[in-house]
């Protein structure tokens, strides 16, 4: 089943470092519109494989006799995972980490697309992670009608029921003796205490779970009623109000509020690149350009990266301390001869993700082009 990145997971893999040799990281992409055959991803996988070679056949002279062959074995690991364990299950990516010397291999099937890639390094490489981590990741879909309710949570690209809450109010055949006014004041009563109920319990689920976002689905009849029942901590978080059909299941809902959490985002994107241009015409708290976010983010200093879609930039690292600069030389810290590193995207998102900072992949709008398609806000 294809997942969503977490930040909680993209962490982990950040803070993999290979102390016995070299990692393989691969990237398989599965976009049906490319490989819409089983021979067709085929095709992709074994070039892929034989890129890894060659990065190996490249890198010979520098590694010594256990790296070079944990290192095949780690190709060949994943060649057999493919002939024996690959299943598309309707994932449009995959991405495969291993390095046997230290005992590491994960496999993550991907709810989106990622471009064909294979790289080999003492870290994982995971900027192409980047732009799928927490978009909608932990998301609460309040479902609310007159008998309906229930709560889900966007989890690993689906919907996961966190309580259910409907209730079947009486039927017109069940007035009894009741007068009509009486019997119809009496289901008003019993749907305003079943609204409260479901209110209730996403107020205590928002709060819980440390204020994620909020999409509501539901009649928009029954819109201000409820709205007017959840908290203020509840409406800050909401992403929006949809409807679907009355009986819809979660794949119906889930396709529903992708939308809404889409928007919601893209909305994000705005305000944050608004604040780095206030922060950075004002020489404030701000990182316009790869040398800049580079230093910053080696320093510790970035708070959020801002990354455009799809922009990358050479970059260099130290080998003995890892810190990361844009110019070639010596180590600023430690005097060590730089090494040059093709990908200086993903030694930008380690080094924010290792400092504690998060990353945010700007989709929409362009401000970042100007300045090479990398920015950050910054603690101090």
């Amino acid at each position: 089943m294809a997942g969503t990145i977490t930040w909680q997971r993209l962490r982990e893999l950040a803070g993999f470092r290979a102390a016995a040799g070299c990692a393989v990281s691969l990237y398989l992409k599965l976009d049906p519109s490319e490989s819409p055959t089983a021979d067709a991803v085929d095709t992709r996988m074994r070039s892929l494989l034989d890129e890894g070679e060659r990065l190996l056949a490249e890198r010979r002279h520098r590694l010594d006799h256990q790296t070079r062959l944990a290192l095949k074995s780690d190709l060949d690991r994943i060649r057999r995972w493919y002939d024996d364990e690959f299943d598309r299950d309707g994932s449009l990516a995959f991405a495969v980490f291993a390095a046997g010397l230290d005992n590491f291999w994960a496999v993550l099937p991907l709810a989106d697309v990622a471009d064909d890639e294979v790289k080999i390094g003492s870290e994982l490489y995971l900027a192409p992670l980047v732009r799928l981590v927490g978009r909608g990741e932990g998301a609460l879909v309040a479902v609310v009608g007159r008998e309906r309710g229930q709560v889900y949570r966007l989890h690993d690209g689906r919907l996961v029921e966190l309580a259910d809450r409907t209730e079947e109010t009486h039927r017109r055949h069940d007035q009894g003796g009741w007068s009509q006014a009486n019997y119809e004041r009496h289901i008003e009563t019993m749907v305003d205490r079943h609204l409260r109920r479901v209110a209730d319990i996403l107020d205590r689920s928002v709060r819980e779970l440390g204020g994620p976002l909020v999409v509501l689905v539901g009649a928009e009849e029954i819109r201000p009623e409820f709205e007017a029942m959840v908290s203020n901590e509840v409406r800050g978080r909401r992403a929006g109000w949809t409807s679907t059909e009355a009986h819809a299941d979660a794949v119906q809902l889930l396709a529903a509020v992708r939308p809404l959490v889409s928007e919601w985002w893209a909305e994000r994107e705005q305000v944050l690149l608004d604040r780095w241009r206030e922060e950075a015409a004002r020489n404030g708290r701000a990182a316009t350009g790869w040398e800049q976010t580079l230093e910053a983010a080696s320093d510790g200093r970035v708070e959020l990266l801002l990354v455009q879609d799809g922009f990358d930039h050479p970059a260099y690292q130290c080998p003995k301390c890892g810190r990361t600069q844009i110019l070639d030389g010596s180590c600023p810290l430690d005097g060590t001869t730089m090494e040059i590193r093709d990908g200086g995207l993903d030694l930008a998102v380690h080094q924010t993700l290792a400092h504690g900072g998060t990353v945010q992949v700007i989709r929409e709008r362009h401000d970042l082009e100007p300045v090479g398609g990398l920015g950050a806000l910054l603690r101090y």
